[in-house]
């Protein structure tokens, strides 16, 4: 063989060795990046009840829209969890009575005729049987009954849950008093009085109990 053919032979070998050398690097690299790539999109899913922790590579998918819905999601489900109740406190039993409950309307026996109580509201007006009813609008508690007691133990304002035997349980403003409430607590008895308009009303004769119980929630205005 010529020394010119081995030369030839050399040179050839030469320049296939580097093309080789270049593919080979250029695969590494490009190997590399990819393997980059994929550790920058994987999350790790931990089993706490396992004492070697297993991995599952996740890619993550997930746009700005797909976010947004689930937070959307969340503040929903938040306000489901959310109760509002207005006019009805939590109850107090400050003070708990058991006696006696009778009813009596505007134009009872000495009454005024327009059932003028003795008490005036929160605001300072007047509020009459005949012209405002036997509902008073509380602030607090809402639309409760009106009851008479005996003032110096149960001062205007004076807010009882009731529970009577046959009325059933509703909340009462003592707005109103009467000598038979005043001598009843003087012999150590509690006695209240259900406001109506008229004595004709066929529902106070319902009243009438010797086993009401009356829980104070709020002592006077």
């Amino acid at each position: 063989m010529s020394i010119k053919k081995m030369a030839l032979l050399v040179s050839s070998g030469l320049v296939f060795f580097l093309v080789a050398s270049i593919v080979i690097n250029t695969m590494v690299v490009t190997r590399k990046k990819e393997k980059e790539m994929v550790s920058s999109k994987i999350t790790f899913e931990i089993h706490p009840d396992k004492m070697v922790s297993s991995y599952n590579f996740v890619e993550i998918t997930e746009n700005k829209e797909e976010v947004e819905e689930k937070k959307d999601e969340v503040v929903e489900d938040t306000k489901k969890e959310i109760i509002i109740v207005e006019n009805t406190p939590a109850e107090v039993n400050d003070a708990v009575y058991v006696g006696k409950m009778t009813g009596y309307g505007a134009d009872c026996i000495g009454c005024s005729g327009v059932g003028a109580l003795a008490c005036r509201a929160a605001d300072g007006s007047r509020h009459t049987l005949t012209e405002n009813g036997e509902y008073y609008n509380d602030a607090t508690y809402g639309t409760v009954r009106i009851v008479a007691a005996a003032l110096d133990q149960f001062p205007c304002g004076t807010i009882v849950k009731v529970d009577h035997p046959a009325l059933g349980s509703f909340y009462a403003v003592v707005m109103d008093t009467g000598g038979s409430m005043r001598n009843a607590w003087a012999n150590g008895l509690v006695w209240m009085d259900l406001a109506f308009k008229t004595e004709s009303d066929p529902d106070i004769y319902a009243t009438t109990s010797s086993n009401t119980t009356y829980s104070v929630q709020r002592w006077g205005w």
